[in-house]
């Protein structure tokens, strides 16, 4: 048995013959990478082609030419008064401080606070576009 064995081994190696390889050599496509140079126009095409998203000044927030000084401030301070506000809320939910109930305009925003049986209720009316935000915090 042994000696099939070897006499199939040896058969089978000698009998493939030579083989040959090749050694793989990466090349990237995108120049950034290390690729061939003249690719990036057709990179650039296509992935401008794939771009569902047109960004035009106005519609980009980081712009300088959408917003003046004077719009940014205003924004700025209405976003640190509402945050004031809403911080005073939590505290008085669970703190000890407490909001006078009633109304308040602070800009293009009249908020309406009302303390209600099943918890605090807050609406928020922004006055510039009409639309309405009620938020209802409950009691524990």
């Amino acid at each position: 048995m042994k000696i099939i064995f070897k006499t199939l081994f040896m058969l089978f190696f000698f009998a493939t013959g030579k083989t040959y390889g090749q050694q793989f050599v990466y090349t990237p496509k995108n120049p950034a990478f290390g690729g061939n140079p003249y690719n990036y126009s057709w990179l650039m095409s296509s992935a401008q082609a794939q771009n569902d998203i047109k960004t035009t000044a106005a519609t980009n927030p980081y712009s300088s030419t959408t917003t003046n000084p004077l719009t940014n401030f205003t924004a700025s301070l209405n976003q640190q008064i509402l945050s004031e506000l809403s911080r005073q809320i939590v505290a008085k939910q669970f703190g000890e401080n407490a909001l006078a109930a009633g109304t308040y305009i602070l800009g293009n925003y009249q908020i309406n606070i009302s303390n209600q049986s099943s918890g605090l209720n807050i609406t928020i009316l922004d006055n510039s576009s009409g639309s309405s935000t009620t938020v209802s915090v409950p009691y524990f």
